[in-house]
């Protein structure tokens, strides 16, 4: 199964399958038919050998109907008019006794974001397992605190055809590669570990053409030896200073839980209503603004107010919320996506 038109696998013609969606989501606010082909290879090179290999293929779909707050869902492992058939008695139980209106389609593109192309077959299997024993040997010769190794090799490749009511049809190829790389360093009876990964939807030449393995070797050394010289951390409450990105998500848990859309939509976040209002003190403004580099702060044990932020210069400011366009994307996601011819 190597084309993009996964819907003509089914063993029934294509009219057919469109009646059938378009009978299930007959009076559904949204919902559609989701036909999957992948691909899966994984290879683990650990204590200076291949531990684990793995390769899997499969296909499927799901039947989706959204009725309001509702969603009826099914799905199934064989491409077959029965399985599809019973699916859609499954998903339009949702829709019983309600009559909504069916939300529209995505905005076509056929911008191309990534290539079409398989990535598990470049390069073969032995020129992977070689490379993985070369990451070891690199590893383990550059220091001998390093005690331990494990590096792997993993590829993707993914077909997706979605069909929905109104007929609009449109498929993404999406490929996917990703090189990871754990390193363990010790003295005496104290051991650290140090990370590095990288990944994208690209082949294996491209993904190394953007950044070589030895740099990410040598990255996840860097960690694991930074671990080992490190000092415990303090306990209690205290200033912390966040930079950008992942100190983001001490942030997210604080209070970006209850401004996340479906929680105020709901009325259930303690946000809900309060667009605008003042939710902290002025004296510790949070704001989205990019240009400013760090901020402080502080954790209070209150649920009134959770998180304490300072600008990191100590200015006061008042607190804004800068929402950028953050609009749903033209292709639903799904770069690639283009109308079968």
């Amino acid at each position: 199964m190597t084309d993009r038109d996964l819907i003509s696998h089914f063993d029934a013609d294509e009219t057919t399958i469109r009646n059938i969606v378009s009978d299930t989501l007959h009076g559904a606010d949204d919902g559609e038919l989701y036909v999957e082909y992948s691909q899966n290879e994984s290879l683990t090179f650990d204590d200076g050998r291949l531990k684990s290999g793995s390769f899997n293929t499969g296909h499927g779909f799901g039947l989706r109907a959204v009725a309001g707050e509702a969603s009826g869902f099914a799905h199934a492992g064989e491409l077959s008019l029965s399985a599809l058939k019973r699916a859609a008695s499954t998903a339009k139980a949702v829709t019983s006794g309600y009559t909504g209106t069916y939300a529209e389609p995505p905005r076509g593109t056929n911008t191309r974001l990534y290539s079409e192309d398989n990535p598990i077959g470049a390069p073969s299997f032995e020129e992977k397992v070689r490379l993985l024993g070369e990451i070891d040997a690199y590893l383990r010769e550059r220091d001998p605190r390093v005690r331990q190794v494990s590096a792997s090799l993993a590829a993707s490749h993914q077909v997706v055809d979605i069909l929905r009511a109104d007929g609009y049809r449109i498929g993404d190829v999406r490929p996917m590669t990703r090189l990871n790389i754990s390193v363990i360093v010790g003295e005496g009876d104290r051991q650290e570990t140090g990370s590095f990964g990288i990944g994208g939807r690209e082949s294996f030449a491209d993904l190394f053409a953007r950044q070589d393995w030895q740099s990410g070797a040598e990255e996840a050394l860097r960690k694991a030896f930074v671990n080992l010289e490190a000092i415990e951390a303090p306990a209690g409450t205290m200033d912390v200073v966040l930079g950008n990105g992942w100190p983001g998500v001490m942030i997210h848990e604080a209070v970006g839980h209850g401004l996340e859309g479906d929680f105020n939509r709901k009325g259930l976040s303690a946000f809900s209503g309060l667009v605008g209002e003042m939710v902290a003190s002025p004296a510790s403004p949070l704001s989205t603004m990019a240009r400013l580099p760090i901020v402080a702060a502080r954790f209070l044990s209150t649920t009134r107010n959770p998180v304490r932020l300072q600008r990191a210069d100590q200015k006061r400011s008042a607190n804004r919320l800068h929402a950028g366009p953050h609009e749903r994307p033209a292709n639903g996601g799904c770069p690639n996506w283009k109308r079968p011819s």
